[in-house]
């Protein structure tokens, strides 16, 4: 009877174990998508997918510097093409797109976001189109912190913002 008993126990406390189990490995996903040089942190870099015969593309994330000094990012570099820093805006009824020739500040304990309809990183000259679910690799250049080899996960061709995990992506529908 004492194993029924203690049986019965373990039961009862697999449901409290379930969730804080599943916090963890949420949390480790969640992490697997920053990318860390010194004070700098790349978080959750993106690009929508390319149909075929697509010459240019867009990249996306957020840097956040932890530093105390105002940090630069200066350059970028992958093998699938050429890659330069832009900032989508309006002036005066007409939508530009320049490039960012002197690289984009990044305040001490900042932050600031590459989304569409803003700041952006162009893919330009791409050897092949970018495919869902794949895995592109760029090199980031700062001013002071040491390069980094960020991943962008490929999400569905036209999507506004990163899908939250496999199988979430609802198609740019809101919630």
């Amino acid at each position: 009877m004492a194993n029924t008993k203690r049986d019965e126990d373990r039961v009862r406390y697999l449901p409290a174990c379930a969730l804080p189990l599943s916090l963890l490995v949420t949390r480790s996903l969640l992490l697997a998508q920053e990318f860390r040089s010194g004070g700098i942190t790349i978080e959750r870099p993106w690009a929508p997918a390319t149909p075929k015969g697509a010459e240019v593309g867009a990249g996306y994330f957020t840097i956040r510097n932890d530093g105390a000094s105002p940090e630069r990012l200066t350059g970028l570099a992958a093998d699938f093409g050429t890659l330069e820093l832009h900032q989508m805006k309006t002036e005066n009824g007409v939508m530009t797109m320049p490039e960012l020739k002197d690289g984009l500040s990044i305040p001490a304990h900042g932050a600031v976001s590459l989304a569409p309809g803003g700041y952006h990183v162009m893919f330009a000259r791409l050897k092949h189109p970018l495919v869902k679910g794949e895995k592109i690799k760029a090199v980031l250049t700062f001013e002071h912190a040491p390069p980094l080899t960020v991943e962008f996960s490929v999400e569905r061709v036209g999507a506004s913002t990163p899908s939250a995990g496999k199988g979430r992506d609802m198609g740019g529908m809101k919630m």
